[in-house]
């Protein structure tokens, strides 16, 4: 009998060509990315800190290879009735395991759906409902349903705390509304995975919502290079010209209602070479005073707080990369900071900061929401640096500006205004031949030798990348601000 579980559920939920590929051709799906993977390992920190809230719960230990055992000893554990974690059961062709399943009254259960998010999201609900409809189901009476979220208003003191750590939100009547759906969707989904031939998906939003799609690499293959899916802020209109047979920028017909960037965008496509408005460009260059501080800072954050005073998801800086430009033609002079440790470095980074930016000169950063939020947090976290950060504040500037106002574009940034993309558009140079190459991976690799298991020598290895790549980001920022100061000239 073919099974349908929750996962598999979700899957169904969201494409059923995943659905189809997962039941009839697995092997072909890419393995999880190395975030994916990351986040998977926290759902399951996050689940086990949720069992500490029932101290006298049981669990089935039967592993998923050995499919009757782990329903014969859900069966022995609902005799006990005590909390239980992982109960298995199968109704027809549903297959569900509850997180946790918490007795009450005489014969009842309260389901509780523990999730690494801070908010309730529909897919969710979908999840508690294919549940609902199983345990139903078997004669199991389900009470109510709870789901368990991350409280980000925690504030870790010591060790972590669950009680506050989680909160709890009843969506029972939400819950019912939606299994009572779940019987024709396993009908149908049972038929796609029946199917010979996988079913033909236009690809669309579903691609990663409500989660990235794992086949979005052999799906979207059939897309040349300059496609309009590089289209900037395309949102429907690039899956609306696929619908067409329209794929790449070039053939976008002229009278197809575009912005007055996605028009730039598409002519340099056409031309090959780079817009410039000199204008705009002057202006923001008159804007800068020297000395120029270029500051890129890297961090780490999850669901479960790593450090005192930290909360759920908080971004914790680890690391800085600071270049002093004192005229545009000399040389900068660099300062770096890498904590050292599983410590809290905020105190080290801004008594370090506020002693090199000193009191006047530009601040620069790429993107400056994330620098600036990142030095807001810090000085509200340690109130002696609060002054000193309003002080600095207006100081502070963008160097995604000109890219963002399509003062500059060229064909290569493929729609992006990122640094990554700008880089190596302007001066040729990319971060493809580093160990490191993005934030994502940097906060990664700083967690597994900081926090995690690591030698001293791979400890050595990483801490010298992460700090080649973090400098690297400053000096691109110099390299792109001369120029486009160059292009002007």
């Amino acid at each position: 009998m073919t099974l349908i579980s929750k996962s598999k559920y979700l899957n169904g939920l969201q494409c059923y060509k995943l659905l189809w590929y997962y039941y009839n051709k697995k092997e072909d799906i890419p393995e999880p990315e190395a975030t994916t993977q990351a986040t998977f390992e926290q759902g399951h920190q996050v689940g086990q800190l949720a069992k500490q809230l029932f101290p006298d719960g049981v669990e089935v230990t039967s592993s998923y290879d050995d499919f009757a055992g782990m329903l014969h000893e859900t069966q022995e554990l609902l005799k006990l009735r005590k909390p239980i974690f992982e109960a298995a059961f199968r109704f027809k062709n549903g297959f569900a395991r509850a997180d946790i399943l918490n007795p009450v009254d005489d014969d009842g259960w309260d389901l509780m759906e523990v999730k690494s998010s801070t908010k309730l999201k529909d897919v969710n609900l979908s999840d508690l409902a294919l549940q609902k409809y199983v345990y139903n189901g078997v004669g199991l009476k389900i009470n109510r349903c709870h789901l368990m979220l991350i409280n980000n208003n925690y504030v870790r003191k010591g060790e972590i705390e669950p009680k506050k750590l989680f909160k709890q939100e009843d969506v029972t009547n939400h819950v019912k509304i939606l299994a009572r759906d779940i019987e024709p969707h396993l009908s149908e989904m049972l038929n796609v995975i029946h199917q010979k031939q996988c079913p033909d998906i236009p690809i669309g939003k579903q691609c990663s919502e409500p989660y990235n799609c794992p086949l979005k690499s052999l799906c979207w293959g059939f897309l040349p290079n300059d496609n309009v899916t590089e289209l900037y802020k395309g949102g429907k209109k690039q899956y609306d010209l696929i619908s067409k047979n329209i794929l790449r920028l070039v053939d976008i017909p002229n009278d197809f209602r575009l912005t007055s960037n996605q028009k730039l965008q598409v002519e340099t496509a056409r031309t090959g070479k780079p817009h410039v408005n000199k204008k705009k460009i002057q202006e923001f260059l008159a804007s800068l005073m020297y000395p120029i501080y270029f500051l890129d800072f890297e961090t780490f954050g999850g669901v479960v707080p790593l450090i005192d005073k930290a909360r759920p998801y908080q971004q914790i800086p680890f690391q800085y990369s600071l270049h002093v430009l004192k005229s545009l033609n000399e040389k900068p002079i660099h300062y770096s900071y890498l904590a050292d440790g599983p410590i809290d470095s905020r105190p080290d980074i801004l008594s370090n900061l506020k002693k090199l930016l000193g009191s006047k000169g530009t601040i620069l950063t790429f993107n400056m929401s994330f620098e600036k939020r990142m030095l807001s947090e810090m000085s509200s976290d340690y109130p002696e640096y609060k002054s000193w950060f309003e002080k600095i504040k207006p100081r502070m500037a963008d160097l995604i500006i000109p890219f963002r106002q399509f003062a500059y574009y060229h064909p290569d940034q493929e729609g992006a205004a990122s640094l990554k993309s700008v880089l190596p558009a302007i001066t040729g140079k990319s971060y493809s031949g580093l160990n490191i190459r993005d934030g994502g991976n940097a906060s990664q690799e700083f967690l597994r030798v900081t926090f995690g298991q690591a030698t001293d020598v791979e400890r050595e290895h990483v801490r010298r990348d992460l700090l080649i790549y973090c400098a690297l980001d400053t000096e691109g920022m110099i390299d792109i601000l001369r120029g486009i100061k160059d292009l002007i000239n």
